[in-house]
């Protein structure tokens, strides 16, 4: 077929060659058909594939939208982590908001891809989404695509660190709610928590920026809360609830419930309004505070005003009606005993206007850990009020320096500065009137010293002294104590 003589090639003997090797692979393939089977023949192409195709270095990972009947929690945490991870080359977007949410949520559309870099090793996401013409069922899946050489990284460590970085934008994100027993379920709840409790979003704007206290005051407050959230392994080795009491104590108007707001926004955790006069018994309450939610504040206001805490030592000595009613012991147990170990990342906050009534049982640490004094406005606190109510920086102010001087002399709460800061929109007449108040208040509390003291004076006169003398004396008692207890409420002492 090919000439034997020095080797050359001539057109038509190349034409001849070409036209036998193509009828003989048409013969070849003709053959091949009619009496090698369909699986055989493919069997042989994969294996010829496997061959002559180059190895890829790179590993591929399926994440599918659902496990099993589950939803895949791995799918869900790449789908918040990639929202951060969305660059400048993104030609297709994803953006939705629904009536309830304050920001939009953006995501990726089908067949975009997302580079991102862990530990010096890049990785490739692409979103993928398939329609099933019988059923009309949509699959969606993250492909995840790495060199092999990192597959015990990706897997492990950075897997990890994608579940863990969307469960933290999930709590920055999140709308904290207020539960009370006495709200009907809303659109707002969840369904998260039982116990007939209901709830609303929670809107206060209270933080600690805002927070008109002493900024070493605040620092304490952030500190020790940022070390109970990085401590469950730490509550975990020593043998305690992973739980956290915080008594708050000072005249009204102090902020104490907007300190309560500000940790719930600080930390994103929920508020459980509780109020004991509502519940019939001590297993009642066991039942209710069961029912609350991890990574939560339980809040019992005032304290000291509930008629059904008593005095443990009374309690043996109370009636089988009375015995029906929670007691101090009943919220004891619950906070310190046995069942404080149900849940994980509590905290529970007492309020009260008088501390000094309450029992020193409820004080110890393990129960109320740490004791915040919201006392009255100081200059450093004034400093806050100004800049939220005015937009100023007290230092730059001159009429400040005075103020914020009167108010470390006299005893003024935040709150009654804030309603002053409200009279005008005039810096200069507010500040004026600032001045004429805490003088004012300045003086009315100076009042009732100087009675007493005209009393304690009154009484060293000695026996001699005559009827009228002693009658006077009395009345000025009688009007001492009538304005110095003005305004006080009535408060059971335990």
């Amino acid at each position: 077929m090919f000439p034997s003589s020095d080797l050359s090639f001539s057109p038509s003997s190349m034409f001849s060659a070409y036209a036998s090797l193509t009828g003989f692979l048409m013969l070849f393939r003709s053959m091949l058909h009619d009496f090698v089977p369909e699986q055989l023949r493919s069997y042989l192409s994969g294996l010829l594939d496997r061959f002559f195709t180059p190895k890829s270095k790179n590993l591929t990972v399926i994440i599918d939208e659902n496990f099993g009947f589950n939803r895949n929690q791995v799918f869900d945490a790449a789908e918040m982590y990639l929202r951060n991870k969305i660059g400048p080359d993104t030609e297709r977007l994803r953006v939705g908001k629904t009536p309830k949410q304050k920001h939009f949520t953006i995501s990726i559309e089908k067949g975009e891809e997302i580079f991102d870099t862990f530990e010096n090793s890049e990785v490739k996401w692409s979103y993928v989404q398939s329609e099933n013409e019988k059923s009309e069922k949509v699959k969606r899946y993250y492909e995840l695509t790495f060199e092999k050489k990192l597959r015990d990284k990706i897997m492990g460590s950075y897997l990890s660190h994608v579940v863990e970085e969307a469960e933290e934008m999930k709590r920055n994100l999140r709308v904290v709610k207020l539960y009370s027993r006495d709200v009907y379920a809303s659109d707002d709840d969840d369904g998260s928590a039982g116990g007939n409790w209901g709830c609303i979003n929670l809107e206060h704007p209270s933080t600690f920026d805002t927070l008109a206290m002493d900024p070493n005051a605040k620092k304490k407050i952030i500190d020790d809360l940022e070390r109970f959230l990085k401590r469950r392994e730490f509550y975990k080795r020593v043998g305690k609830a992973w739980k956290r009491g915080y008594l708050l104590y000072g005249p009204p108007g102090t902020g104490k419930s907007s300190l309560i707001a500000a940790m719930a926004n600080y930390l994103k955790f929920d508020v459980f309004d509780l109020e004991l006069s509502s519940i019939y018994d001590n297993g009642e309450l066991k039942r209710i505070l069961l029912s609350t939610t991890n990574r939560s504040i339980l809040v019992i206001e005032d304290i000291d005003c509930n008629a059904e805490v008593r005095d443990r030592e009374a309690e043996d000595q109370q009636s089988e009606e009375a015995k029906r009613k929670v007691t101090l012991s009943g919220i004891l147990n619950f906070i310190d005993g046995l069942w404080s170990s149900f849940g994980d990342e509590r905290i529970i906050v007492f309020t009260t206007n008088h501390k000094e009534r309450l029992d020193p049982a409820l004080l110890r640490p393990g129960r109320m850990d740490m004791h915040i004094n919201m006392s009255y406005c100081t200059g450093l606190g004034f400093r806050t009020l100004v800049s939220n109510y005015l937009g100023l920086d007290g230092l730059n102010h001159p009429l400040c320096e005075e103020i914020e001087k009167l108010i470390d002399s006299t005893e003024v709460t935040p709150a009654e500065l804030a309603e002053e800061l409200m009279q005008d929109d005039d810096t200069d007449v507010v500040l004026r009137g600032v001045i004429s108040f805490v003088e004012k208040r300045k003086v009315e509390r100076s009042k009732p010293k100087k009675e007493e003291a005209f009393i304690f004076k009154a009484k060293v006169v000695g026996d001699d002294d005559d009827e009228k003398q002693s009658g006077s004396l009395n009345c000025v008692k009688k009007k001492a104590c009538k304005r110095k207890g003005k305004g006080k409420g009535k408060f059971k002492t335990y």
